[in-house]
């Protein structure tokens, strides 16, 4: 059995959902334009991988296995982070009407976020119990996190930089992506992992 320690650090590092398994891109690339909206999108999604992975692991082990019904997981777990999201919607819409502005059509497309999908399904495939499935879900949505800040971090300064009209926009964020792309590859070898 893995430790908890080795599970966090290979989601958060080793295996980050979007630098090396290249999941998430659409909100990675689209709502870290600045710090701020990065932080509130890497909030919101923390948030509800932490949820629907609790509530997804619990429907699957003590609902679909034992009931011989696992191949209904995609549709129930694609429900269950629909809800969630549509949760926050609201609660951002109602409570944070500022962050839910600037967050915008991507709130929505949570409910879609293959990252959220993606961590419910390893879980399973790796065969987590409880607590591990939530040592790897803050793993991998802090790794998500740290890629936005990292990603906004950069591309606020970039807006200030001399960037050839050509590669302004897109092309110099897909750039930078790919760069901090490799960066983390060196992580690889990091425990034998």
């Amino acid at each position: 059995m893995q430790s908890l320690f080795l599970i966090f650090i290979s989601a958060f590092l080793v295996n980050n959902i979007v630098l090396m398994r290249f999941l998430g891109l659409c909100p990675w690339l689209g709502t870290s334009n600045s710090l701020g909206s990065a932080i509130g999108m890497s909030v919101a999604v923390i948030f509800v991988m932490l949820l629907s992975s609790s509530v997804t692991w619990i429907i699957y082990n003590f609902l679909l296995l034992p009931m011989g019904l696992v191949y209904l997981r995609t549709m129930v777990f694609v429900l269950v982070i629909g809800a969630l999201v549509q949760f926050i919607d609201l609660f951002l819409k109602k409570n944070r009407p500022a962050l839910y502005k600037s967050l915008g059509i991507y709130i929505p497309l949570m409910a879609t976020n293959c990252i959220i999908l993606g961590a419910a399904f390893l879980i399973i495939d790796y065969n987590y119990n409880f607590i591990q499935s939530i040592v790897f879900t803050l793993g991998v949505s802090l790794g998500f996190m740290l890629a936005m800040i990292m990603l906004s971090s950069v591309r606020e300064r970039i807006d200030t930089a001399d960037i050839p009209p050509s590669l302004r926009g897109a092309p110099i964020a897909f750039i930078t992506a790919s760069l901090m792309s490799l960066a983390f590859l060196g992580f690889s070898g990091l425990f034998g992992l």
